[in-house]
Protein backbone atom coordinates (compact mmCIF):
# COMPACT_ATOMS: atom_id res chain seq x y z
CA UNK A 1 0.00 0.00 0.00
CA UNK A 2 1.41 3.92 -0.89
CA UNK A 3 2.08 5.76 2.04
CA UNK A 4 0.68 9.50 2.30
CA UNK A 5 2.85 12.23 3.99
CA UNK A 6 1.36 15.34 4.90
CA UNK A 7 3.28 18.02 5.55
CA UNK A 8 2.30 19.84 9.22
CA UNK A 9 -1.35 22.40 8.77
CA UNK A 10 -2.44 24.14 11.51
CA UNK A 11 -5.57 23.00 11.56
CA UNK A 12 -6.40 19.35 9.98
CA UNK A 13 -2.91 17.83 11.15
CA UNK A 14 -0.64 20.16 13.07
CA UNK A 15 2.09 17.52 13.44
CA UNK A 16 2.05 16.19 10.03
CA UNK A 17 1.18 12.85 9.23
CA UNK A 18 1.80 9.94 7.55
CA UNK A 19 -1.52 7.57 6.24
CA UNK A 20 -1.14 4.67 4.19
CA UNK A 21 -4.47 3.56 1.65
CA UNK A 22 -4.74 1.14 -0.84
CA UNK A 23 -3.65 1.66 -4.38
CA UNK A 24 -7.16 3.42 -6.39
CA UNK A 25 -8.10 5.37 -3.17
CA UNK A 26 -8.48 8.99 -3.85
CA UNK A 27 -6.21 11.07 -1.71
CA UNK A 28 -9.07 13.01 0.07
CA UNK A 29 -11.05 9.68 0.90
CA UNK A 30 -7.46 8.30 2.26
CA UNK A 31 -6.98 11.74 4.56
CA UNK A 32 -11.02 11.39 5.65
CA UNK A 33 -10.74 7.53 6.64
CA UNK A 34 -7.51 8.72 8.66
CA UNK A 35 -9.21 11.31 10.56
CA UNK A 36 -7.46 14.62 8.85
CA UNK A 37 -10.94 15.99 7.88
CA UNK A 38 -9.82 18.11 4.68
CA UNK A 39 -12.43 20.21 3.27
CA UNK A 40 -14.37 18.57 0.67
CA UNK A 41 -17.67 21.36 0.43
CA UNK A 42 -19.40 19.31 -2.89
CA UNK A 43 -18.98 15.76 -0.76
CA UNK A 44 -15.93 14.77 -3.92
CA UNK A 45 -17.80 15.34 -6.85
CA UNK A 46 -15.51 17.59 -8.51
CA UNK A 47 -17.66 20.66 -8.23
CA UNK A 48 -15.34 23.05 -5.84
CA UNK A 49 -11.77 23.57 -5.30
CA UNK A 50 -12.11 22.79 -1.14
CA UNK A 51 -10.03 19.82 -1.28
CA UNK A 52 -7.06 21.47 -3.31
CA UNK A 53 -3.81 19.98 -2.37
CA UNK A 54 -0.54 20.33 -3.59
CA UNK A 55 1.54 17.18 -4.22
CA UNK A 56 5.67 17.41 -3.28
CA UNK A 57 6.50 14.27 -3.95
CA UNK A 58 4.88 11.48 -6.19
CA UNK A 59 2.87 13.48 -8.87
CA UNK A 60 3.95 11.24 -11.85
CA UNK A 61 2.11 8.31 -10.23
CA UNK A 62 -1.38 9.33 -9.77
CA UNK A 63 -4.00 9.60 -12.66
CA UNK A 64 -4.11 11.77 -14.91
CA UNK A 65 -6.10 15.21 -14.58
CA UNK A 66 -9.23 15.54 -16.67
CA UNK A 67 -10.60 18.82 -18.42
CA UNK A 68 -13.06 19.41 -15.38
CA UNK A 69 -10.57 19.40 -12.56
CA UNK A 70 -8.29 21.36 -15.01
CA UNK A 71 -10.70 23.96 -14.96
CA UNK A 72 -11.54 23.64 -11.51
CA UNK A 73 -8.00 23.99 -10.27
CA UNK A 74 -7.41 27.46 -11.73
CA UNK A 75 -9.68 28.96 -9.12
CA UNK A 76 -7.87 27.33 -6.26
CA UNK A 77 -6.13 28.92 -3.77
CA UNK A 78 -2.26 29.17 -4.11
CA UNK A 79 -2.70 27.05 -7.35
CA UNK A 80 1.25 25.39 -8.35
CA UNK A 81 1.67 23.46 -11.23
CA UNK A 82 1.59 20.05 -8.77
CA UNK A 83 -1.85 21.25 -7.57
CA UNK A 84 -4.64 18.68 -7.63
CA UNK A 85 -8.16 18.34 -6.32
CA UNK A 86 -7.76 15.73 -3.51
CA UNK A 87 -11.12 14.15 -4.61
CA UNK A 88 -10.28 13.55 -7.72
CA UNK A 89 -6.40 12.23 -7.22
CA UNK A 90 -6.38 8.20 -7.28
CA UNK A 91 -3.09 6.76 -5.54
CA UNK A 92 -1.47 4.30 -7.72
CA UNK A 93 1.81 2.11 -5.78
CA UNK A 94 4.18 4.93 -5.25
CA UNK A 95 4.52 6.97 -2.03
CA UNK A 96 2.90 10.69 -1.86
CA UNK A 97 4.49 13.95 -0.14
CA UNK A 98 1.45 16.12 0.03
CA UNK A 99 0.69 19.52 1.69
CA UNK A 100 -3.10 21.37 2.39
CA UNK A 101 -2.42 24.89 1.23
CA UNK A 102 -3.40 27.27 3.96
CA UNK A 103 -6.72 28.94 2.66
CA UNK A 104 -9.76 27.54 0.03
CA UNK A 105 -12.07 29.42 -1.02
CA UNK A 106 -14.57 27.99 0.94
CA UNK A 107 -16.92 31.13 2.15
CA UNK A 108 -19.43 28.71 4.22
CA UNK A 109 -16.81 26.36 6.04
CA UNK A 110 -18.52 25.33 9.07
CA UNK A 111 -17.52 26.27 12.54
CA UNK A 112 -15.96 29.46 11.66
Amino acid sequence: MPIIKILPHAEYCPQGAEISAPAGTSICEALLENNIHIEHACDMSCACTTCHVIVREGMASLNALDENEEDLLDRAWGLEPNSRLSCQAFLAQKDLLVEIPKYTINHAKENH
